[in-house]
């Protein structure tokens, strides 16, 4: 019996041992816990997680303002748990400043690329007045330099022959007819004659075999039988090389055999795309930079607007007029043009604020204490800034970043 109540004493003992010291371990770690513990503030990149710095500045990968991170941390005690619980592709809990629509009269420059090609209302072209034979033929290649008053062939034709001889016998045995006289000489000049060539004729009292063709423009030759493409409407480079009208070849009366392009009269054709195309009209100023003298810029306005869109650009052409004999720019060059002279009066939101999912453009509004993904139709961005036509109220705030509210377009679901 007495062995048995020493074993009871025992196991008390033992029993009231282990009680002490699991109430000693809980209150040692009870002090533990009520310890502060310093915790280094740090920053960090939204986007770059690995970027990690003991003070703020700026991502060294994106730019992008580096936030806190770690430190003591507040505790939310002002959201509900519905908020919590709002699907996270629609609706972001977020402490990002906001901001509204503001409305301002902006003059808006449209940026605009362009080709520089011939004016097609400078091109000449040289024909002959009468049928014949091309007996010489002063011209060989295209891109040939040639002036006004310059001689570009020499024709034989039975019916200029026949007009000079007319003319002589008239001057022989009927000097005195006047108005037959007259009557011949306009002939031959309207046969395509010269005044020089006819007087020649008349002091030699013999008819010529031949008669020059001379161009009444100044430019270079382009080949005009053989010109299936128009050259003035195309910027594919164009080789230098033999014409194909030829001495001895027959031509027609009033055939053109030649074209003349003045390589110092062109037009710029400028590329406007279907956002801005409401913006430019004839009449604005535009402002050219060509690519191969960006130091020859110049000031021009413009000139006509193409009724219609091409079908290798899809875009509307304004076409600006100008003198190339100072830039001397190559036709086919690119040039850059800037065109001014719009004020438009709209509603802008800073162009950080408006996220593109494509065909779509959405904002972050603040509904309460949640920022809700909401779509709006846009207009134009210009200096950092885009139009806001419909989908958002005056005095509707907005995440000022939404960038920082998404991890990628996928993110965001939006309601139609």
């Amino acid at each position: 019996m007495k062995r048995t109540e020493q074993k009871i004493i025992t196991l008390k003992y033992l029993l009231w041992s282990l009680l002490f010291m699991a109430l000693g371990c809980h209150s040692a770690n009870k002090k533990e816990n009520k310890q502060t513990v310093a915790v280094t503030q740090r920053y960090t990149c939204p986007m770059h997680h690995e970027i990690i710095r003991d003070k703020p500045g700026n991502c060294p990968i994106c730019g992008m303002d580096l936030v806190p991170f770690g430190g003591e941390e507040a505790a939310v005690t002002d959201v509900d748990l519905n908020t919590l619980l709002r699907p996270t592709n629609s609706h972001v809990l977020s402490m990002i400043p906001v901001i509204t629509m503001q409305q301002s009269k902006e003059q808006v420059a449209v940026d605009a690329l362009g080709t520089v090609m011939y004016d097609t209302r400078a091109i000449g072209s040289i024909s002959s007045r009468v049928s014949g034979r091309i007996e010489k033929l002063y011209l060989k290649y295209t891109f040939q330099d040639v002036h006004k008053g310059q001689k570009v062939m020499d024709i034989y034709s039975p019916e200029l022959l026949t007009a000079q001889q007319n003319l002589l016998f008239l001057l022989k045995n009927d000097a005195a007819n006047t108005s037959f006289i007259y009557a011949a000489k306009e002939k031959l000049l309207l046969l395509g004659a010269s005044p020089q060539q006819l007087y020649d004729i008349i002091q030699d009292e013999k008819p010529s075999l031949t008669i020059s063709v001379y161009s009444n423009y100044n430019g270079h030759i382009h080949d005009a039988l053989n010109m299936n493409v128009p050259v003035q409407m195309s910027a594919e480079p164009i080789a230098t090389k033999e014409l194909a009208l030829k001495e001895g070849m027959y031509i027609q009366k009033g055939q053109g055999v030649l074209s003349v392009f003045d390589p110092h009269k062109l037009w710029a054709v400028l590329n406007i795309y279907a956002d801005v195309q409401s913006l430019v009209k004839v009449g604005n100023r535009v402002h050219i930079i060509p690519e191969t003298a960006p130091d020859k810029s110049f000031s021009a306005k413009i000139d006509f607007m193409e009724p219609f869109l091409r079908k290798d650009s899809k875009t509307a052409t304004a076409r600006v007029y100008f003198e190339n004999t100072a830039a001397n720019m190559p036709v086919g060059s690119q040039v850059k043009a800037r065109i001014t002279g719009n004020t438009i009066n709209a509603f802008w939101l800073p162009k950080e604020a408006v996220i593109s999912l494509g065909l779509d453009k959405v904002v972050f509004k603040k509904e309460g204490d949640v920022f809700k993904a909401h779509k709006v139709t846009t207009g134009l961005i210009f200096n950092n800034k885009v139009q806001i036509i419909e989908g958002l109220t005056p005095d509707a705030a907005v995440a000022s970043n939404a960038q920082f509210l998404m991890d990628s377009e996928s993110f965001i679901k939006i309601k139609e």
